[in-house]
């Protein structure tokens, strides 16, 4: 229950069989996130082997960013532009956040979002086709993960929110459990791209994303006095933007070949 409630809360997936999952099970959830990154990677790996026959690979990324955005409900890529509105502004805590809670989107929040959507496109079609399906699996499993570690390892800031409900349940047991799917699934997409040294390409790569991760993440705390639901769904972003570029510059220097 507590991957249902993961798959239900992090995704738009809706089963049959689960009408609602209660407070307790999305409260120990986080340690299936990551799980929950798997299930999104495999339908874009799929979906660009379907599109793959029909269309050229540069318009199959943009469709796959869109079905990306669709498959979360945009809730990751909502939580980045309320981020970027309210870190830029020059104001307490407080009312970051309250600029965060604002329905309307502003100015830096949208510039924000277009760079990042460029950045991931354009990192898109710069990854090998040999590559590409196994990075789909891999960008979100680690945004994922980076989440995970961004509730357990930081303090909440607001007094309520979304987040608020996962935060507590969040202890190094579910860390470390998502820890161990995410470095799994890295070694595994080493190893499936055979890449020598599989393990230790799979752990350095979810090693520098850690090391980004604690970088935004203190940067983010500074900024709001804590994280919030938004700042997680920009560490998410962040991630997955940082995995894109990463297999793209270390393939474009020939170390993935």
């Amino acid at each position: 229950m507590r991957f249902l409630a993961a798959l239900r809360f992090l995704t738009v997936i809706r089963l049959p069989w689960l009408k609602e999952t209660n407070a307790e099970h999305l409260k120990h959830s986080a340690g299936y996130f990551p799980a929950v990154g798997i299930v999104i990677g495999l339908a874009l790996a799929v979906l660009n082997w379907l599109l793959g026959f029909i269309l050229p690979q540069v318009v199959v990324n943009v469709l796959l960013l869109v079905a990306l955005v669709l498959i979360t409900g945009a809730l990751h890529l909502d939580g980045f532009l309320d981020t970027c509105d309210g870190a830029v502004s020059n104001k307490t805590p407080e009312e970051r956040w309250r600029i965060m809670d604002d329905s309307r989107a502003g100015g830096f929040g949208v510039i924000g979002v277009a760079c990042l959507l460029l950045t991931k496109y354009v990192s898109l079609n710069s990854i090998p086709a040999s590559l590409l399906p196994a990075t789909l699996v891999l960008m979100p499993l680690v945004g994922r993960w980076a989440m995970v570690y961004a509730i357990f390892a930081y303090p909440y800031a607001k007094p309520s929110g979304l987040g608020q409900a996962i935060k507590p349940g969040t202890t190094w047991q579910k860390l470390a459990l998502a820890t161990f799917i995410a470095l799994g699934v890295a070694m595994g997409w080493a190893y499936w791209t055979h890449l020598p040294y599989f393990y230790l390409t799979g752990l350095a790569l979810l090693a520098v994303t850690w090391l980004l991760v604690i970088m935004v993440a203190a940067y983010l705390r500074r900024k709001f006095a804590g994280l919030t639901g938004d700042t997680y769904g920009a560490i998410n972003e962040t991630a997955e933007v940082w995995v894109l570029i990463l297999v793209s510059a270390l393939a474009y220097l020939g170390w993935l070949s």
